[in-house]
């Protein structure tokens, strides 16, 4: 979604005095309303902890709104032929309904079932048409209470030479330097949602380091100094 978009829909909420919706934004546009904040606004994926969520224009500060964000339940519809499903399964499903990937949010399987988190005025035909997914029949039906988000990884270790961005991606996709450096060359690694300026950039604790192809992580800081004199960090890897 266009920055002027969204600036759009601030602009409309607040001159009518209404909330307004976006669609579902990836992290990286999530990040660029940040930094061009048109108004006073909220994020909503439907779920705590979600990474594709709508933007939610006021019109004014502590505005109350509901919810545009609806949790469907897709279930075997028999346990005894049930099949695996995943997300890349459930979006290709949508997809060949004729579905737009921006009126759909998270998919998170949970239990044998995929929760899709989608747009509420989208739910409905999603519910009536969803019928397959791979080679498991399916019934859909809103879901009573929406799963628990995951719970984040352990941290775990890994030993580089400095803090920097690309000993980092190196270390915890176990690459070589100039692998490592390949991917920033083709501008596929992003730090909280943004595009990484270069694998010299340094790391903070709280991070978010998404590498397309691999992954993501965040990193959680600096354990402690090695006898060699390198740094042993921590990282959660996703």
């Amino acid at each position: 979604m266009t920055k002027k978009r969204l600036s759009e829909l601030a602009s409309r909420a607040e001159r009518r005095g209404i909330v307004t919706f976006s669609e579902f934004l990836t992290g990286a546009e999530q990040a660029a309303l940040i930094t061009l904040r048109p108004g006073p606004f909220e994020f909503d994926g439907g779920y705590p902890g979600a990474e594709r969520r709508t933007a939610v224009f006021l019109p004014y500060e502590g505005a109350e709104w509901d919810s545009a964000v609806a949790c469907l339940e897709a279930a075997p519809a028999s346990q005894r032929f049930a099949g695996e499903m995943g997300h890349r399964d459930c979006l290709g499903a949508l997809m060949s309904l004729g579905i737009r990937r921006e009126v759909i949010g998270d998919i998170v399987p949970a239990d044998g079932r995929l929760y899709i988190f989608c747009l509420r005025s989208i739910a409905p035909y999603i519910a009536d048409n969803l019928t397959q997914i791979r080679r498991t029949s399916v019934r859909v039906r809103e879901a009573e209470q929406p799963p628990e988000p995951p719970a984040p990884p352990e941290a775990s270790q890994v030993v580089v030479a400095s803090e920097r961005l690309d000993a980092l991606v190196a270390a915890v996709y176990k690459l070589s330097r100039s692998e490592a450096q390949r991917l920033f060359e083709r501008e596929l690694v992003l730090v909280n949602s943004l595009p990484a300026r270069g694998g010299a950039a340094p790391v903070h604790p709280g991070d978010i380091v998404s590498v397309r192809g691999h992954g993501r992580f965040e990193y959680c800081g600096e354990a402690r100094e090695t006898r060699k004199g390198r740094l042993r960090v921590e990282v959660r890897i996703y």
